[in-house]
C-alpha cells in the first residue's frame, strides 16, 4: 500500500517519472497530465483501497517496479489523448528495459497494466482541470501584459511543479488548479526576478486572472517556497 512505502521510494518513482517523460520527449501537457492521472489519483487510490483487483500480481503486493510500469502506462495514455501520434506500446517496453532493473515486462503487462489502471481511474481521465493548463496560460498572458514576464521561465515553473509531487501533503495542493497555478507563477517570480524588479503588483494579478483570494494565494507561495527551499529528509 502506498502510505506504507516509505517516503524516499516515492521519490524514486517521481524521478523516474521524470526522467521517463524527458527520455520519450513528451511534451509538458502530456507530462502533466500523466502526473495528474498517476500522483493524484492512481497512488491516492490505491492507498485506500484497490478496488476489487487485489488479487492481480501487478498489484499484490506492490512493488517499485510495478509502480514504475503504473508510471509509464499513465504517460502512455496521456500521449494517447494529446498527441497526433502517441507514444508506441513498444518504445515504452524498450525504455522499461532499460530503466527498470528488478522486473522485467513484456507486452502483455502493459496491456493489462493499462487496463487496470483505467479500473482504478473508474475510466475517468478528463484533462479540463490540469493546473499546467492553467499556469502556461497565465505565463503567456504575463509576457504579453508585462516585461517582468519575460524573467520569468517555465522551466521554473514546472521544476517547482514536478517538487510538489514528491509526497502526497504536497500532491494535494494540485486539488486546486486555479489557485495553484496562481501560487507556481508567484513562486517562480520570488525565485527567479531579484527583488528590486518587483514592482509590478503579480498577487493582485493573478488573484484576478485565476480568481483566487489573495489570502490564499498568500499561504501556497510560501508553503511551496517552504517545501522548495528546504533540503529534502531522508526516511
Amino acid at each position: 500500500m502506498m502510505k506504507e512505502v516509505c517516503w524516499n521510494v516515492r521519490i524514486r518513482v517521481v524521478d523516474f517519472f521524470i526522467q521517463s517523460a524527458q527520455q520519450l520527449q513528451v511534451p509538458p501537457m502530456v507530462k502533466y497530465t500523466a502526473f495528474s492521472f498517476f500522483a493524484q489519483r492512481f497512488c491516492p487510490i490505491i492507498s485506500r483501497s484497490l478496488q476489487g483487483v487485489t488479487g492481480h500480481w501487478l498489484l499484490q503486493p506492490l512493488r517499485e517496479s510495478n509502480l514504475q510500469l503504473f508510471a509509464l502506462i499513465a504517460i502512455w495514455i496521456s500521449s494517447k489523448i494529446h498527441d497526433s501520434l502517441p507514444l508506441t506500446v513498444m518504445k515504452l517496453k524498450s525504455l522499461a528495459d532499460k530503466t527498470i532493473h528488478d522486473q522485467h515486462f513484456t507486452t502483455r503487462d502493459f496491456a493489462e497494466a493499462e487496463v487496470i489502471f483505467m479500473q482504478i481511474l473508474n475510466f475517468e481521465i478528463g484533462t479540463s482541470d490540469i493546473t499546467f493548463r492553467f499556469l502556461e496560460d497565465l505565463l503567456i498572458q504575463l509576457k504579453e501584459v508585462a516585461t517582468i514576464g519575460d524573467h520569468l521561465d517555465l522551466e521554473v515553473c514546472m521544476d517547482i511543479m514536478d517538487l510538489l509531487y514528491e509526497n502526497e501533503e504536497t500532491t494535494t495542493l494540485y486539488d486546486s488548479p486555479h489557485s495553484l497555478a496562481a501560487s507556481v507563477l508567484v513562486a517562480s517570480y520570488v525565485i527567479s526576478v531579484p527583488k528590486q524588479r518587483w514592482e509590478f503588483p503579480l498577487i493582485p494579478w493573478v488573484k484576478y486572472g485565476m480568481a483566487c483570494k489573495e489570502e490564499e494565494i498568500i499561504q501556497v507561495v510560501t508553503y511551496i517556497l517552504k517545501h522548495v527551499l528546504q533540503p529534502s529528509s531522508s526516511c
